[in-house]
């Protein structure tokens, strides 16, 4: 995945750049069809149906959003996690995707 080429906020680009470090380039995948400038569908490649909803719109400043998303729908964590700094997303993210 190489970051920089995505047309995204530049928080959403370092917090990128963070996970690839973590995890390798080769781990996560981007729902393309997110085309919103501040926010981005993650999921590991080995399991599309556990994903994250990352957004920085309508945070403070520095801050993110997640919606966590579930194989069944009804488990979805919508709107419950928001104003985040960046460690307390990627903890998010590594608890969601990788545990």
């Amino acid at each position: 995945m190489n970051v920089w080429a995505i047309e995204k906020d530049i928080p959403l680009k370092l917090l990128l750049l963070e996970l690839v470090h973590r995890y390798g380039e080769n781990t996560l995948a981007l729902n393309t069809q997110e085309l919103h400038f501040q926010a981005v569908d993650l999921c590991t490649l080995n399991n599309p149906d556990l994903s994250a909803y990352i957004y920085t719109f309508g945070q403070n400043h520095g801050c993110y959003g997640i919606d966590l998303k579930y194989p069944i729908s009804a488990h979805n964590s919508v709107g419950e996690h928001e104003n985040l700094t960046l460690d307390q997303i990627i903890e998010a993210i590594s608890i969601h995707l990788f545990s």
